[in-house]
């Protein structure tokens, strides 16, 4: 795909005598959101540790603007520039909201966090990235709080703020909706929408009414194979899509 951002070619992963993963091919364009769907154990939470680092892929490789990162490290693909957040929260819960993304901001710098006799708040970048994103994520009324005290739909979007904090070229999020209300599931499907003016965007998603309204792209997978991809309209439309996974989820609910 022309103007590719990320792509992989034959990618597998195999854990012993079982293949997580095979012959799994993906082309995702830059400045677009991408979205991946399936059932579960379909392959898509160990397609996202192959593409962050976090599992050595047995086969195939993976290019990222333009380099082949199928060998580094996780930490040296966040330096690349490739971000992501996780199913289950991860935050630091007991610094507040603007310190949970001013350390992230940090991160993008390592060696700044060496200088131990300089006050944060000297941080100036790390700061001002930190007070944009509050703004981004509708948290500037809650910065001051510590992350525990968050509802979980404000945690998520934190977590996704401290993806956001490292400016990052590529946002990988692991079903960001997930556990939430009706109201937060509106606001993180704006926060998403959103990403994709300055971010690229491939996430993980169950739910089927923000997939076919925010999605450029929409890959499906089944038992570690890519089974079809193409634009919501046509994954809407594919019968084979819909007996497998979709059926009367194509209104909005869960698959």
């Amino acid at each position: 795909m022309k103007g590719a951002l990320l792509s992989t070619d034959g990618l597998g992963v195999r854990y012993g005598s079982f293949t997580a993963l095979s012959e799994v091919s993906l082309s995702i364009g830059a400045n677009t959101i991408h979205s991946v769907i399936g059932p579960n154990g379909a392959g898509k939470t160990t397609l996202f540790h192959a593409l962050t680092g976090r599992v050595r892929p047995s086969a195939g490789r993976i290019d990222f603007n333009g380099h082949d990162i199928t060998a580094l490290t996780d930490d040296r693909r966040v330096r690349r520039g490739l971000a992501r957040s996780f199913q289950v929260t991860s935050l630091f819960h007991r610094l507040s909201v603007r310190e949970n993304l001013r350390l992230a901001a940090q991160g993008r710098t390592p060696w700044q966090a060496l200088k131990m006799w300089q006050p944060a708040e000297r941080n100036q970048d790390a700061t001002a990235i930190a007070d944009s994103i509050l703004e981004r994520l509708e948290l500037t009324r809650v910065a001051g709080r510590s992350a525990e005290e968050l509802s979980h739909g404000q945690q998520r979007r934190l977590e996704v703020g401290m993806a956001m904090a490292s400016r990052p070229l590529l946002i990988l999020l692991d079903e960001p909706t997930s556990g939430m209300g009706i109201d937060d599931i509106a606001t993180m499907k704006r926060l998403i929408a959103d990403l994709g003016r300055d971010h690229t965007v491939l996430f993980i998603e169950h739910n089927m009414g923000i997939v076919m309204d925010i999605s450029d792209r929409v890959t499906v997978m089944q038992s570690g194979r890519k089974l079809v991809e193409g634009a919501p309209g046509e994954i809407r439309d594919n019968p084979e899509v819909r007996r497998a996974y979709l059926g009367s989820m194509m209104t909005g609910g869960r698959a």
